[in-house]
């Protein structure tokens, strides 16, 4: 499953909030959620496209980075999956 992540750090971001994060990717990674970052300007801080195996496994890593950030998470389709649905 695609999700679309819109996210807000909780506190200026630091070298050590980073570091945070990267160890945390690293566990996701481990446990086959992928997740490709943008940091961004205006009302969101980052934009994360995460691929996770389903909804509790997107929610596992959503609140192991809830002290850092928080997101609103959107499930997503790609295009070819939502044509699909109009056909």
């Amino acid at each position: 499953m695609i999700f679309i992540m819109l996210g807000r750090f909780r506190q200026k971001p630091t070298k050590a909030t980073i570091a945070q994060l990267n160890k945390l990717r690293e566990v996701f990674a481990k446990e086959g959620v992928k997740i490709l970052t943008y940091w961004t300007l205006g009302k969101y801080d980052v934009v994360n496209v995460v691929e996770a195996k389903d909804e509790k496994a997107m929610m596992s890593a959503s609140i192991r980075v809830s002290d850092l950030i928080t997101f609103e998470t959107m499930p997503a389709l790609t295009r070819e999956e939502a044509v699909k649905l109009v056909e």
